[in-house]
């Protein structure tokens, strides 16, 4: 049992397409997409597109679950550019996706944690700002009362895996598109891989227990950085060229 696990990707489709190249180029049939995939102030309109040709196993992420919930003039800025880019059929595709999905009988997929789309899994934010690795019991403990030996999450965009004390392993792949943020839940802080490369990870099962390989993709991402620009979103043009906010 071999796939890749895409997450995160933001409306980046040229992100998107270099790492579907490199899936290709290793003889990966089997994709899984973990949601995010639309929001920012880039292509969502050609990335979902990508996304409902190739026909993945997919999930909604909390931004994909806003882009069908909310009303235009109560979005965010990001929704919001990303939302005046799909037609009807492309937010009737939003809509269809489940919020969680268990495949291959082990591996779970979720956004954020089995119970939230909004919560991160393997981090924690602190009061002041500060971003810490979640603890083995902070972990384990949103892993609660769940049979699957792979929990698959996004949300955070920082490539991580952690196994628990029991064997099973959680896997967050990173972000195919969006290599850096800020945010202001629950209190401002940043997440910043310090990387402007497409990241994603490979899952596979040669014996008893899962291998895991995360890939990190260089690409062009000029046109994805002038899109940000134009748009007046200078903190994601930082991200998508250097990883970092603010650099």
């Amino acid at each position: 049992m071999r796939f890749a696990a895409i997450a995160d990707i933001h409306g980046n489709s040229d992100a998107l397409e270099a790492v579907l190249s490199d899936i290709d180029a290793l003889g990966i049939s089997t994709v899984v997409n973990l949601g995010d995939h639309l929001s920012g102030p880039l292509d969502a309109r050609r990335t979902i597109e990508l996304l409902m040709e190739r026909m993945y196993p997919s999930i909604r992420g909390n931004h994909d679950r806003w882009l069908i919930e909310q009303d235009p003039s109560e979005m965010g800025a990001s929704d919001r550019a990303a939302y005046e880019q799909l037609a009807k059929h492309h937010l009737d595709w939003l809509k269809a996706l489940p919020s969680s999905l268990t495949l291959f009988d082990e591996v779970l997929l979720c956004h954020g944690t089995p119970a939230s789309d909004v919560s991160y899994w393997l981090e924690r934010v602190e009061a002041d700002g500060r971003v810490r690795s979640a603890t083995i019991d902070e972990i384990e403990a949103e892993a609660s009362g769940i049979d699957a030996k792979l929990l698959l999450c996004g949300h955070t965009h920082i490539p991580r895996y952690v196994r628990l004390r029991d064997g099973r392993l959680v896997l967050n792949p990173g972000s195919v598109g969006c290599p850096g943020y800020d945010d202001d839940t629950p209190v401002y802080h940043q997440m910043q891989t310090g990387s402007p490369n497409a990241s994603y990870a490979i899952a596979e099962k040669p014996g008893g227990d899962w291998l895991v390989t995360f890939r990190s993709v260089p690409y062009d991402n000029r046109r994805m950085v002038e899109m940000a620009k134009q748009k007046g979103r200078n903190e994601w043009a930082d991200a998508l060229s250097t990883g970092w906010i603010g650099s």
